[in-house]
């Protein structure tokens, strides 16, 4: 009898180690989560228009593709690059970080280069006199999406990955497992029903049997076009300020502080003159500053993207398409 007690007494101080370690994971999974937020706006907003002109019955399944392309970047791909890294040469996350955080510039100054250019967004979009049929359009818009997946994923990952305290490898894959789960169903589950809302509301709009649902489902219809917008705003002014953010807090670790340290001091200084919730209005003046920063990064980038990097990139895939040829 003592042995089985023992036994259950074993039991139960593994369980709570167990229960202690989940909520370990699942503690440091959303503050690592939190800190990628830019990355996520920024992912949630871009998506829809992937599935922009299919038809009703086919948004939710191209939605769900995405989300499985999005796991399995994040889950197969980045998530063992990542742990290998941190183990093997950490030295590299900080430089990772601050080109993740360029390209998060770039994107975000793009769009708004674009916005003012009256130009369409740089996303490769297939043209629909191009599309052989819809399902070949669906391969494409797919095929995009989920490469776009991979850069915010990248992102993501590695800014969590930078957010985890120090300890064994396992609870830091656990951590970063939980982090990519969550912040896919998040994003995806999000933009489902972003994607399905107009339907919802033509739905109450037409069918709806008292007057203030039918008058709820037009007010839907109406606001979503605006709602989209929005969004895209959100996601923009997001990236430019994590972007920048990023890329000065790695200029700082890598000794160059004179940026992160001017941004600081203005931003006290600011908060002190108002003397009102300082907290946050230093935390705002630093965020504007840092989109600020990342927007003026992002406008020099663009010029080097579009005539040094991507000529590049183009005649070494002109070149693979060759030799695969052969």
């Amino acid at each position: 009898m003592s042995g089985l007690l023992a036994l259950l007494d074993d039991i139960a101080a593994i369980a709570k180690v167990a229960a202690a370690s989940v909520d370990d994971v699942l503690g440091q999974a959303a503050k690592a989560g939190s800190k990628a937020a830019g990355a996520v706006i920024d992912d949630a907003a871009v998506t829809p228009k992937y599935v922009t002109g299919f038809s009703p019955a086919r948004e939710l399944p191209i939605v769900w593709r995405i989300a499985r392309g999005s796991l399995k970047n994040k889950l197969l791909f980045l998530l063992p690059v990542g742990l290998a890294l941190n183990e093997f040469a950490p030295w590299t996350i900080t430089p990772l970080l601050m080109l993740g955080g360029a390209y998060l510039c770039f994107e975000g100054a793009e769009k708004v280069h674009h916005l003012f250019a009256h130009k369409e967004n740089h996303v490769a979009d297939l043209p629909l006199e191009e599309a052989v049929d819809a399902v070949h359009l669906e391969e494409q818009k797919v095929s995009g999406a989920i490469k776009t997946d991979f850069i915010l994923s990248a992102e993501i990952m590695t800014i969590a990955l930078s957010e985890i305290p120090e300890s064994n490898i396992w609870m830091e894959a656990a951590t970063l497992a939980v982090v990519a789960i969550g912040i896919t169903v998040m994003v995806y589950g999000s933009v489902a029903l972003i994607v399905k809302a107009d339907d919802v509301g033509l739905m109450m709009s037409s069918k709806g049997r008292l007057s203030v649902v039918r008058a709820l489902g037009r007010g839907i219809v109406k606001a979503m076009p605006g709602f989209l917008k929005l969004l895209m705003v959100v996601g923009t002014a997001a990236m430019l300020w994590v972007g920048g953010s990023i890329v000065i807090h790695g200029l700082k670790e890598l000794g160059v502080k004179w940026l992160y340290g001017t941004i600081h001091d203005i931003a006290h200084a600011v908060a002190h003159s108002v003397g009102q919730i300082e907290g946050f209005i230093a935390w705002a003046t630093t965020a504007s500053l840092d989109g600020v920063f990342g927007l003026i990064l992002g406008l020099i980038l663009i010029p080097v993207v579009s005539k040094v990097i991507l000529p590049i990139w183009n005649s070494f895939r002109k070149d693979s398409d060759k030799v695969s040829e052969h």
